[in-house]
């Protein structure tokens, strides 16, 4: 199995009690569409391996006790505490207009309203209060903010962003 073909969802934060039961943590925005979760992979070793969900609750908005087929005894489960969670891209479902996944626009080319093409998207930060899209020009390497208010359109089939950057953002790079 290939991680690129896989979505990153949270991470085994601890285990619960003494009969193999784990804390996931759930990275995501929302929750409902993993309430009624079947199966999960678990990156071992940088190798992503199946896992069947016997039961799966929710605590809160991101935390939910979970029970895994053959995790059987609080050995097995401390094991697995601090293990990446993964599932298929095909899970997700498809997004339309201005939405994506960050993982979708790799790749694709960046126009600004006012400055013009402006490059192409390397990848994404998520790690900040905002989103900022990556992009490469050249050997420079542009940053602008993915929010609502600067991206002004999303073409998948041309594979292309269209935003509008306040004055001056592009060239501070240039």
């Amino acid at each position: 199995m290939n991680k690129k073909d896989f979505y990153f969802i949270g991470k085994i934060t601890k285990a619960s009690g003494y009969k193999g039961d784990l804390m996931f943590f759930f990275d995501v925005d929302d929750i409902i569409p993993y309430k009624d979760l079947q199966a999960v992979f678990i990156d071992l070793s940088d190798e992503l391996v199946p896992f069947a969900i016997k039961k799966i609750q929710f605590k809160n908005a991101r935390l939910a006790v979970t029970k895994l087929e053959d995790v059987d005894s609080e050995e097995q489960a401390v094991a697995l505490i601090g293990c990446d969670l993964y599932l298929p891209l095909s899970f997700l479902p498809p997004l339309t207009g201005n939405q994506f996944y960050f993982h979708e626009v790799g790749g694709f080319a960046v126009t600004d309203a006012n400055y013009g093409t402006v490059g192409v998207i390397d990848h994404i930060l998520d790690q900040t209060n905002q989103p900022i899209f990556v992009i490469r020009r050249d050997e420079r390497e542009i940053l602008i903010p993915a929010t609502d208010e600067i991206i002004k359109k999303v073409d998948r089939q041309k594979k292309t962003i269209e935003v509008e950057t306040p004055e001056g953002l592009i060239d501070l790079y240039l």
